[in-house]
């Protein structure tokens, strides 16, 4: 019997985890049957496709493999870099690692705009079943639709804590749905259950050849979402997210099969799951449509939180920019927003359902993201088990990357139907990274640091000549043991000495959770340095910390670079910093403060 709190984890499992994956039979097999005709034969091989595709890509790839690697129980493309890094012994293979990992989160955070709108369009296309809505136009359904995701992304900024209570039961509702439908049409063609035989999915790729090959693009679909069971694992467990996917592994397989069934009885069947479900009861065919609509904008509220929990790492991993970060629990660190993502994320979403306007046609530009993402997943754990001899694992790994690169070189034929669009986003956030992490490495060396040793050398002679400020200055510098140019600058150039000063070191660590904080030896009179180490996916009160230390600072000044360039890459890092807070506004700090000292650069 499970306990209270296995009882509360698993539900919330339900409802922040596979959402995604969990409305995925809204859609994929209607997309499968649209590029192979419908035989027996076929149905019974695509099933055994899906079924097996579940157990490799998800079951094994995932529930079993990814999941075992973790750092404080935390999961993500991040975690297996930092596992992976210090690994390594050459700094090219680090660096190979480094900007697969940026290719990975950048497939991720691509996916993450398709999901949404292929979710809710399919699920809103189910009104057409209903009687005298046949021929409502696709236009509509297609402002109904965005019409849903504009609430769903309005929404965000007060938060989901007070309403996510019920995602894990309405989910459960969801599935238990999937689980009867399934049953129900199981009795009257029980012959579907072979499909559980892994020789049809074989032997359907056989005999169907290229074409066959180029249908494993579409059997993708019911996968879709996997990549949660690893990525949520800090948020939940692992314990929790394990004993969920065996009951919705169990809902979804039966939920195939049952629409299996269903179209071998009904072979001109388009809308499969919604054309089975009015014709297995009229009555609850509006319930199920509500319900069905209620499950993808909670799978699309999943896939956003996880946006911004992998934004939120790239920003403390110092991949991306400082964007402005809001809390929207008092009690939940880990409920945040960030409205640049927000709103970024919403027109992305309206702009795709506008393009494609049918889920048949958003599902030729879905999985090829997603496939990419999984092929790195597997690339990187094949490599973290060799280099610790877990042989074991390292074989199944292989074969699991294997399964993955057939996949993802199947998804290649969407490029031209609509796949250019999910590349073309997963480009642009790739290019933001390398320029961003590749700006800040250029800026750094710009910026003409002074060695501690000089530094003091000239501040011990200043501080005894100068007249003294009374109160505490902060200073904030990344390594103490080189001084940003704009401490010297202050104090040196404009005669600013304070009769306290501490330099502020704030750094992320290679652990996803921990904070600690405590001040150094003393450099000099006057002078003094406190560092702060958080781990990655730590969200810290910066002022808070400072003022439990004993810290009552009286003025705060800060490095503000203006970057002068005639080179169109730099120009484009320049205008994100602009755009974005400044390190001492991302932390919060009492703006009326805050003093900004402005360095010019050439880049």
């Amino acid at each position: 019997m499970l306990n209270k709190n296995e009882t509360r984890g698993i539900l919330n499992s339900m409802g922040l985890v596979f959402g995604d994956i969990g409305t995925s039979p809204i859609y994929t097999l209607a997309v499968i049957f649209l590029i192979t005709s419908v035989t027996y034969a076929h149905v019974i091989g695509v099933l055994s496709l899906i079924i097996w595709t579940l157990i490799i890509l998800v079951t094994i790839e995932y529930s079993w493999l990814a999941m075992s690697l973790g750092k404080k129980g935390e999961g993500g493309t991040i975690v297996l870099k930092e596992i992976l890094v210090p690994l390594l012994r050459s700094g090219r293979k680090v660096t190979v690692i480094t900007i697969l990992s940026y290719v990975g989160i950048s497939f991720l955070l691509g996916d993450g705009v398709i999901t949404p709108a292929i979710s809710i369009l399919s699920a809103v296309e189910g009104l057409k079943i209903i009687p005298g809505l046949e021929k409502i136009g696709q236009g509509t359904l297609v402002t109904i639709a965005g019409v849903i995701a504009i609430c769903l992304f309005s929404i965000q900024k007060k938060g989901t804590e007070k309403i996510a209570w019920m995602f894990g039961p309405l989910m459960v509702i969801w599935f238990l749905s999937l689980v009867l439908s399934g049953i129900a049409s199981i009795i009257y063609t029980p012959s579907v259950l072979k499909a559980i035989n892994p020789y049809y999915a074989i032997d359907f790729l056989l005999h169907n050849g290229l074409s066959g090959f180029f249908v494993l693009s579409e059997v993708i679909l019911c996968a879709t979402g996997g990549e949660a069971l690893y990525a949520d694992m800090g948020h939940l467990g692992r314990e929790p997210i394990i004993k969920a996917w065996r009951f919705v592994f169990i809902a979804l397989v039966l939920s195939y099969l049952g629409q299996g069934a269903f179209l071998i009885r009904n072979p001109d069947s388009k809308n499969v799951l919604f054309e089975m479900i009015f014709q297995q009861a009229h009555i609850i065919y509006m319930p199920f449509l509500i319900l069905s609509i209620i499950a993808t904008v909670i799978a699309s509220q999943a896939m956003i939180s996880g946006m911004f929990s992998i934004v939120y790492q790239g920003i403390t991993t110092r991949i991306a920019p400082m964007l402005k970060i809001d809390y929207t629990s008092d009690e939940l660190k880990s409920q945040i927003y960030i409205s640049a993502v927000n709103w970024l994320l919403l027109i992305s979403v309206l702009f795709v359902m506008y393009e494609f306007k049918e889920s048949s046609k958003l599902a030729a530009a879905y999985g090829l993201t997603v496939t990419g993402s999984m092929a790195i997943t597997g690339i990187m754990m094949t490599m973290i088990f060799s280099l610790r001899k877990d042989w074991t694992k390292a074989t199944v790994s292989f074969f699991v990357t294997v399964v993955d690169l057939l996949f993802l070189i199947s998804n290649m034929y969407k490029i031209p139907h609509g796949g250019i669009w999910s590349i073309t986003i997963a480009s642009l956030i790739f290019s933001m990274i390398m320029i961003y992490t590749s700006g800040q490495k250029r800026l750094y060396q710009s910026l003409r640091p002074m060695r501690l040793d000089d530094f003091l050398q000239i501040y011990k002679q200043r501080y005894q000549n100068a007249n003294r400020i009374k109160g505490t200055a902060l200073f904030f510098a990344r390594n103490v043991n080189v001084i940003p140019q704009y401490i010297p600058h202050t104090m040196f150039g404009n005669d600013i000495v304070y009769e306290d000063n501490i330099i502020i070191s704030i750094t992320s660590l290679e652990e996803p959770f921990g904070v600690k904080s405590s001040f150094r030896e003393e450099l000099a009179p006057g002078l003094r340095t406190f560092d702060i180490e958080m781990g990655y996916m730590e969200v810290v009160d910066v002022a808070k910390i400072l003022e439990n230390a004993g810290i009552r600072e009286k003025t705060i000044f800060y490095g503000v670079e203006d970057i002068i360039t005639n080179n169109p890459v730099w120009k484009v890092f320049s205008m994100i910093k602009k755009l974005t807070p400044s390190f001492v506004q991302y932390y919060k700090l009492p703006p009326e403060k805050l003093h900004g000292v402005i360095t010019r650069f050439e880049m």
